[in-house]
């Protein structure tokens, strides 16, 4: 069944809208169109002026898929893109902007499930306005194992005065975002993801991997912050996942994740997209801040100065092959335990803005 509809002014023709495209719950073409046209209000704050790479399932989530990132030719004209060089391809790649609910519509017609925005603007596509650690488990551990790795770092996080915020992956992880919207490159929040992610291991080690070697990921959570990267991108808050259900990438409560946390129960982390539209009506846009917060990332050679020696920092700040030095495991409790990591760390002078904890 085809429908056209007008839509701001746009008009949009839509196609095979009983299509099902999650064969295990019936969820049709119909209904991911009509999920993004009511999440519209939220997701789009999130995704204007970013760079947008599409996973695109026309066969439905059990079938093939394909990653989209240049505009296809037969485009609408009144949908934006941003010319991007890409030195891998050594050609200008011409992302889509989804800025607007027409367009948003346009892309779930074409069932691009599944929506991955630059962590940069794509007017100053190399300075990212987010620092992004992805919480990934590997069986048999699962999202409660990353609620712990996330209070170890928002720990990190808040010696630096800096404030984090957690979202479900919809698949099987957690993520942890940082805002910036100040000036850095990526150079910086990826070194600096990187060293954070290495002392978690380093004083974690019989939880926390930093190496993304599958073989060594067994039991225990790797902390990916090769995410903060030009040519990367990290799925968008309040997208759909290609899962077995239509789950949803879902910002969470700190509180909430405590609750997963405490009770050792991964389904309280589960949203799929009727549940997140009712949060978000209920609880409003819990990553908001995301989008105007100002904040700053200290030195990273002082930091892991501090924490362990000269040396070690300029090595690790470098990014060298090496490993770092052996450091002492600590035990954790279930619900949590302070992180070594944080100890070490000494505090930052204070940069004029009062601490306010999340």
């Amino acid at each position: 069944m085809d429908s056209s509809i007008e839509v701001q002014g746009k008009q949009l023709k839509l196609s095979n809208l009983q299509k099902v495209l999650y064969p295990s719950t019936g969820f049709t073409k119909q209904q991911v169109i009509d999920y993004y046209a009511r999440i519209a209000p939220a997701i789009l704050p999130h995704l204007a002026g970013r760079a947008l790479t599409r996973k695109r399932y026309p066969n439905g989530v059990d079938e093939e898929f394909f990653y989209e990132k240049n505009a296809p030719m037969h485009r609408p004209d009144w949908v934006k893109t941003a010319p991007i060089w890409s030195e891998g391809n050594h050609r200008t790649v011409h992302y889509i902007l989804a800025n607007d609910l027409p367009t948003l519509i346009w892309l779930a017609n074409l069932a691009a499930i599944e929506l991955h925005p630059s962590l940069a603007m794509a007017k100053d596509i190399t300075c990212p306005t987010i620092m992004v650690f992805d919480l990934d488990p590997g069986p048999p551990a699962n999202i409660v194992q990353c609620c712990q790795v996330a209070f170890w770092l928002r720990e990190i996080f808040e010696h630096f005065g800096l404030q984090s915020f957690p979202k479900t992956s919809g698949s099987k992880g957690l993520q942890i975002y940082v805002p910036l919207n100040t000036a850095t490159k990526y150079e910086f929040t990826k070194t600096f993801a990187h060293a954070l992610a290495q002392l978690l291991e380093n004083d974690h080690p019989e939880m926390v991997v930093s190496d993304m070697k599958k073989q060594i990921r067994t039991g225990k959570v790797f902390v990916d912050w090769s995410q903060n990267d030009e040519h990367k991108t990290t799925v968008a808050v309040y997208s759909l996942r290609a899962r077995e259900r239509p789950t949803v990438s879902t910002p969470v409560s700190w509180d909430e994740v405590a609750k997963a946390l405490k009770k050792k129960d991964p389904n309280l982390l589960v949203f799929e997209a009727k549940q997140t539209l009712a949060r978000v009506e209920k609880m409003g846009d819990l990553f908001a801040p995301l989008l105007t917060l100002k904040q700053r990332l200290p030195d990273l050679k002082k930091i892991i100065a501090s924490a362990a020696g000269e040396r070690e920092a300029i090595s690790i700040a470098a990014q060298a092959e090496d490993s770092p030095p052996p450091g002492r495991s600590s035990k954790h409790s279930p619900v949590r335990p302070r992180s070594r990591t944080a100890d070490k760390i000494a505090k930052p002078q204070a940069s004029g803005r009062a601490k306010r904890k999340v």
